[in-house]
């Protein structure tokens, strides 16, 4: 009881039905009842709380950067840094097994649990409660669009792939207007190529396309 409390200290909420935090604790490990149901709804609430808070805060940007932009805030290893500050894998309980493993401070399972914390306020105090946990600890966005080469390194290693490689394929134009043509690579074989008044400008505008044609929407 007393460590529950010190969590809801920590989360700056305290839960009129303590149960739904007990269970999102609860890791799938001990079988049902587990915090699997609540990781489903939290991922919910906390796409559309940053959807909201990321539409009303950059009406400058469009589709494409407000995807990457909420792609960043709500992915596992955003979800797993917050959760280890928050001290989170401190209060999760699982069996013997799954503890001595390591599980606990796993990014997957850290990430999962304060989707299901999330998921908890929610249910228990709506979406206002749940809005004030957001916003007291996910970080202020960055625009994708000024590094889009980072964003496409994140991209491609959360999946499993390689690194991207960029190559000048030509420069064109007098010395006091240079352009250059920069084509990144993937692993698979597909490319990208845009044009900028230096190789560190095409560059990012290769891999900004490259990001959109791995979301599958025009580069906006």
């Amino acid at each position: 009881m007393e460590q529950l409390h010190r969590l809801m200290d920590t989360i700056g909420y305290q839960f009129h039905n303590e149960q739904l935090l007990r269970l999102a604790l609860r890791h799938p490990s001990l079988g049902a009842p587990n915090n699997q149901r609540l990781e489903f709804l939290g991922d919910a609430v906390l796409q559309l709380l940053i959807s909201h808070r990321i539409y009303l805060r950059h009406p400058e940007l469009q589709e494409g950067a407000l995807t990457r932009m909420r792609q960043r805030l709500v992915c596992e290893q955003a979800l797993a840094d917050i959760a280890r500050r928050i001290g989170l894998g401190l209060y999760m309980v699982m069996d013997h097994g799954s503890d001595t493993s390591g599980i606990r401070e796993q990014d997957g399972s850290l990430s999962d649990a304060m989707e299901a914390v999330l998921a908890a306020v929610y249910l228990d105090g709506g979406f206002e409660r749940a809005r004030e946990v957001i916003e007291r600890f996910w970080p202020e966005e960055q625009n994708p669009t000024e590094d889009a080469k980072s964003h496409l390194q994140e991209v491609l290693q959360s999946r499993g792939r390689q690194v991207p490689a960029y190559e000048l394929v030509r420069e064109e134009g007098p010395d006091h207007a240079r352009v250059f043509t920069v084509r990144v690579c993937l692993d698979d074989g597909s490319s990208a190529e845009a044009q900028g008044q230096s190789k560190k400008r095409a560059e990012q505008a290769a891999a900004a396309a490259m990001l959109a044609s791995l979301e599958g929407k025009p580069v906006q």
